[in-house]
């Protein structure tokens, strides 16, 4: 009787861990996976819930090697995806780990999201996020001089259209120049007419549609891109990168296209954490793009 009671216990206990697991957005799911799975030990949270915009109480987390570096880190600066509704900077640990493993010190800034903004809000806050970086960034052992931008989906069209159109960094009296090299994953970078119900949401009631797309400021001098994209991508197809790859070459500009079989919208960012890598070499190919960028 007592081997039955402690059964039904566990069982309770199991079921009701599940539950609860299985009601966490997917990248708190995939975070904590990523965190019992040896691997990136040399990284560490240096700084958690940093106020970058007082009025509005968006806040940053900072992720750095571990081990003490006697040179200023370079500072990727990492915006998640989620379709301008949804994510936060605490469910992307995983990300900021991986990266700072490798030697970067890793910057994830929230963002206000649909419904509280629409365009072009998500773009303001991610400018003041990375003008923030850019001014505060030394004294805590990262290099001013060497920022990367990077995100997933939604955060890549935010760090596409930063790298991009200078009015958004300019309203902070910066300039892209700041900005060595942009790494992206999977982002919408011309998808207008907006068809979806996530773009209608987000962009739809803005009035200059035009002004919305990546593509429409494609220039010669504009920072090094690094686009990415899964083969079996349906949600942000791949025309969306190499779209913006073949503009930026027209003009001159320094553009790269990576795509990876068997890789959908989500496996491209899963595959930054432990239990994917073997999906393919995400991780290693951004490393690359920005060790060749300093």
């Amino acid at each position: 009787m007592k081997w039955l009671i402690t059964f039904g216990i566990v069982a309770i206990a199991v079921a009701g861990f599940a539950y609860w697991f299985f009601s966490q957005p997917g990248p708190r799911q995939l975070d904590m996976v990523n965190n019992v799975i040896p691997g990136d030990h040399d990284a560490k949270l240096l700084v958690s819930g940093q106020v970058y915009d007082e009025e509005l109480g968006l806040g940053l987390n900072i992720w750095t090697p571990t081990a003490v570096s006697d040179k200023p880190l370079p500072v990727v600066v990492f915006i998640y995806g989620g379709g301008w509704r949804a994510g936060s900077k605490d469910e992307y640990a995983f990300a900021g780990r991986a990266l700072a493993h490798r030697g970067y010190m890793t910057v994830l800034a929230d963002y206000r999201l649909y419904p509280e903004v629409k365009f072009p809000g998500f773009l303001e806050d991610s400018a003041k996020a990375v003008a923030w970086v850019h001014d505060n960034i030394a004294p805590l052992g990262g290099d001013p001089d060497r920022i990367f931008l990077s995100g997933q989906s939604a955060g890549a069209y935010n760090v596409m259209m930063l790298a991009l159109d200078q009015q958004w960094l300019g309203r902070h009296g910066k300039t892209t120049d700041l900005i060595k090299g942009v790494a992206a994953l999977a982002g919408p970078y011309d998808f207008y007419p907006f068809t979806s119900e996530t773009t209608k949401n987000s962009f739809g009631s803005y009035d200059q549609p035009a002004m919305t797309q990546p593509v429409n400021f494609v220039r010669a001098d504009a920072p090094p891109l690094w686009l990415s994209t899964g083969v079996d991508d349906t949600q942000v197809r791949p025309r969306n990168s190499k779209i913006l790859r073949d503009k930026i070459l027209e003009i001159g500009g320094d553009a790269e296209y990576t795509e990876y079989p068997d890789m959908d919208h989500l496996e491209i960012m899963m595959a930054l954490s432990k239990p994917f890598r073997s999906k393919g070499p995400v991780l290693d190919d951004m490393i690359a793009f920005f060790e060749s960028r300093q």
